[in-house]
């Protein structure tokens, strides 16, 4: 026996073999197939009372005392089939529906049974795929030992017969026309061995007689393959009843495929719809590093609301935002997109937490009726160590410190998105360095076994005893932290999605930062060019002086024409060279390709050329231009 892809296990003697009882199972009709090739209607003629086979192969084979009486040959004959069409529907994707039918079929129907689908398998519409091309999905083939007694043992066959992987089915050929028929057709008329020649190859032996049946596989709009079933000689022959039951096999599997192919389709497109809407990597801004994990609520639930994101700030801040949109469907998602989007365009405006909380309230207000969710929104500064967070009815973030104590932070609960009329508030907290701040959704603590709060305190506990593995002033890996607390999940509570946000804060130390304000007058570029001079010979930078006088000078310059106030100018020592220059002006400088006899216009063209990175962000009260040069020439 030879199985694409899957294997077959063997058989018990068939006298032991018990009836199969399946539970009736509702089938939902998928969405038809357009056919491609013009196929007559599919409408079978009415069976009798008692359809099926007359004379299965097993109960030939197993029978030692002559042939059973026609009434119960038929009552087996519709057990047969209600069975076997059971069995079929149970299964959810492509291999178990062609295994169900294999395993239906053989050898109570048959002694063989070839599988070919269409290579590719159109889904829905789809305009299909030319050349028409069937695919060997999967055979099945039961060998007979010798009789003991009156038992006969069936065992897989190691040596099976072997068929064509491949067959191209063309146009108005004797296979094409079989199909272009529909219905199940014997074996034994030359168009019909003609078609079995053509789709198995030339060494597939064929049985002589009635012993082959090929039956096309019709969806609900187009063939979407064919099946063979095979007795051997010594079998009796297939009737006129058994291209009934052949006919009922092929239907019922070729609607399952169908079934099967729109439901790959949504799963991708599930997917899909997931990936996007979460950041496909997180950015690493200074002072801080960052892991993050997405579980689904299940397999077969892949969509959620929860989400996850971090924004860098102006300053070398970042925010980190964790959401829970009440679901987990398709529409749960596309709210969460939104809100999402949101967020990132409120952070880009550096507004304060509970403010961002506020328009993200007043968004999902638009967004309709009972758009529901939680969110949380932290800021943190590694200049300052502090964190500033803001929350709209989320499961509070707990903190890990250095020494392994793991707090629950104290934040004000909040109502949540989509309430209407809500004040949030903000509080500040400190960020020491070496702790690690945790912000997940309710389905990492919440579950039908336990409660919110419960989950939550053991969630504590583990970190906590992560932190115990690794011992006082060691911080535990972000990544290995992450799959630790995953691992904390049992049995039965998954049954929300989970979204998981976990930041190390690193910091910057004083000694690494520079800090000045400059007053707007035409004095004030040469005076950041000293300062920046005596910064660097303090970091041992000197290399990069000729740099960075040119830049800053560049760039204050341009602050000091359209100030009123006071400029900042910050200059930061990490693995890079940072330099941040604010003012009060809110008109974002832009490069511009400056003419051979323009005096100006070619500051920002030296800091694109000159610097690593450069940017300049928009502030409630102003704005603020950054370069970054490397540290190791």
């Amino acid at each position: 026996m030879t199985e694409h892809p899957t294997s077959h296990e063997g058989r018990q003697p068939l006298a032991d073999r018990p009836q199969e009882q399946t539970r009736p199972r509702q089938e939902a009709a998928p969405a038809g197939l357009p056919s491609d090739i013009p196929a007559q209607p599919a409408q079978l003629p009415e069976p009798p009372p008692v359809p099926g086979p007359s004379a299965p192969a097993v109960a030939v084979a197993v029978s030692a005392k002559g042939a059973e009486p026609a009434g119960r040959r038929e009552g087996d004959r519709l057990r047969f089939v209600g069975a076997a069409t059971r069995r079929i529907a149970r299964g959810l994707d492509l291999d178990e529906i062609v295994l169900g039918l294999c395993r239906a079929t053989v050898p109570a129907f048959s002694d063989e049974i070839l599988v070919y689908l269409r290579d590719p398998l159109p889904v829905g519409d789809e305009r299909p795929v030319a050349p028409f091309v069937l695919r060997l999905r999967r055979t099945d083939r039961l060998r007979l030992t010798d009789l003991e007694g009156d038992e006969l043992v069936l065992v897989p066959d190691p040596d099976p017969t072997p068929a064509a992987e491949l067959c191209e089915v063309r146009s108005g050929s004797s296979l094409a026309e079989v199909l272009r028929g529909v219905r199940p057709v014997f074996g034994d008329s030359a168009a019909a061995r003609a078609a079995l020649g053509e789709l198995l190859g030339s060494d597939h032996p064929l049985p002589r007689g009635p012993r082959a049946i090929l039956a096309p596989l019709r969806g609900r709009r187009r063939v979407i393959g064919a099946a063979v079933f095979l007795r051997r000689a010594e079998q009796p022959a297939f009737d006129p009843d058994d291209l009934l039951v052949g006919a009922q096999l092929a239907t019922h599997t070729a609607l399952g495929i169908d079934k099967a192919v729109l439901y790959g389709r949504e799963a991708y497109i599930a997917d899909e719809l997931q990936r996007t809407m979460l950041p496909d990597s997180l950015p690493q801004p200074t002072g801080v590093k960052l892991a993050s994990r997405y579980l689904p609520a299940a397999e077969t639930a892949r969509v959620g609301g929860d989400w996850y994101d971090a924004i860098p700030l102006p300053g070398s801040r970042v925010a980190l935002v964790v959401g829970d949109v009440m679901g987990h469907s398709m529409t749960s998602a596309a709210i969460m997109g939104q809100l999402r989007t949101t967020a990132q365009t409120l952070a880009g405006l550096d507004l304060p937490p509970q403010e961002v909380l506020h328009h993200l309230d007043e968004q999902a207000q638009r967004l309709g009726e009972n758009r529901m969710a939680t969110c949380m929104y932290a800021v943190y500064d590694p200049v300052s160590h502090r964190i500033t967070v803001a929350n709209a009815g989320h499961p509070p973030p707990i903190l890990l410190h250095l020494d392994g104590r793991a707090e629950v932070l104290r934040v004000p609960a909040g109502a949540p998105i989509g309430v209407g009329g809500v004040d949030f508030e903000a509080v500040e907290l400190d960020a020491p360095a070496g702790a690690t701040l945790l912000l997940y959704t309710d389905g990492l603590v919440e579950s039908r076994l336990r409660d919110v709060w419960t989950g939550i305190e053991q969630l504590r506990e583990r970190l906590a005893a992560a932190a115990q593995l690794t011992g006082p002033d060691h911080a535990p890996p972000l990544e290995a932290l992450c799959d630790d607390v995953l691992d904390m999940l049992g049995p039965g509570d998954r049954d929300d999605d989970i979204a998981l946000l976990a930041a190390r804060f690193d910091g910057i130390a004083p000694s690494d930062v520079a800090y000045w304000f400059l007053d707007p007058e035409d004095a004030a570029p040469g005076r950041a060019r000293r300062l920046a001079r005596r910064a660097l010979a303090r970091w041992d930078l000197e290399e990069l002086t000729d740099s960075v006088e040119l830049l800053i000078s560049e760039v204050v310059t341009n602050a000091v024409r359209y100030a009123e106030r006071p400029v900042t100018l910050r200059l930061l020592r990490t693995d890079v060279l940072r330099c941040e220059v604010g003012d009060d002006s809110p008109q974002l400088p832009r490069q511009r390709r400056a003419r051979e006899t323009d005096e100006g216009g070619r500051g920002l063209f030296l800091v694109n050329r000159l610097a690593r990175r450069w940017g300049a962000t928009r502030l409630s009260g102003g704005k603020v231009v950054w370069f970054e040069l490397s540290t190791r020439v």
